[in-house]
């Protein structure tokens, strides 16, 4: 499939560049990380918004197969050693709290919830699209849990359409406030839910299962 053949609707509601984002690193190579007290969320928040206004971006974004050190903050990603899940499968979109959201293209709502717990995505939405042909899902976590109210499954949504708001701490999860935009050729079971964060020894199932999402945000990350 050739993702350069279809246009997509900035889910910002303006392209991210460099002018208004800025790259940040959740990885083990990030040494300022180590003095943070990542489990306080407060702190955490001062940290990715410090960083936003020292360079003066709106935005800061990262993530996809990112190895991070980041998810030892929430029991969410600890079960056993061997299953620890610390490799990201979207990409994070880092901004304030009530930045809207907006329909990459045409789709209808699969499923919703409240994904609730320290860690957790929070209100979290599921799209359903039909790409020339071959079904795929986008998934947006963190939400406001007033971004679930009027919402149906099966409602028609259009590129562009309004969707959501970056919601706040701690009804997001308890996270910085940003956005989880990841993308799934297939959900299986799941339903308003589906991992974002993969254990190392089933990363190849998750690497073929969810695409890239920068081939619908489609911005050079290595350029910012």
């Amino acid at each position: 499939m050739n993702w350069i053949d279809f246009e997509f609707s900035p889910i910002m509601g303006e392209k991210l560049t460099a002018k208004n984002t800025l790259k940040l690193d959740f990885t083990a190579a990030n040494s300022e990380l180590k003095f943070l007290n990542l489990v306080d969320t407060e702190e955490f928040d001062r940290y990715v918004f410090g960083k936003l206004k020292g360079k003066n971006k709106k935005y800061g974004i990262g993530g996809y197969l990112e190895n991070r050190a980041i998810y030892s903050r929430s029991e969410v990603f600890a079960t056993t050693e061997a299953d620890f899940r610390n490799i990201h499968l979207g990409i994070d979109i880092w901004t304030k709290a009530g930045v809207s959201v907006y329909a990459p293209m045409d789709g209808k709502v699969h499923s919703f919830q409240d994904n609730v717990g320290f860690g957790n995505y929070g209100p979290t939405i599921i799209l359903e699209h039909d790409l020339a042909g071959k079904k795929l899902f986008s998934l947006y976590g963190h939400l406001f849990r007033s971004d679930l109210e009027n919402l149906e499954i099966g409602k028609e949504i259009k590129s562009g359409d309004l969707l959501c708001n970056v919601g706040p701490y701690p009804e997001n999860g308890d996270w910085p406030p940003h956005l989880h935009f990841q993308l799934m050729w297939d959900l299986g079971e799941n339903s308003g839910d589906y991992p974002g964060v993969a254990a190392e020894k089933d990363l190849e199932f998750y690497r073929k299962n969810c695409p890239d999402p920068n081939l619908i945000l489609k911005f050079n990350i290595d350029s910012i």
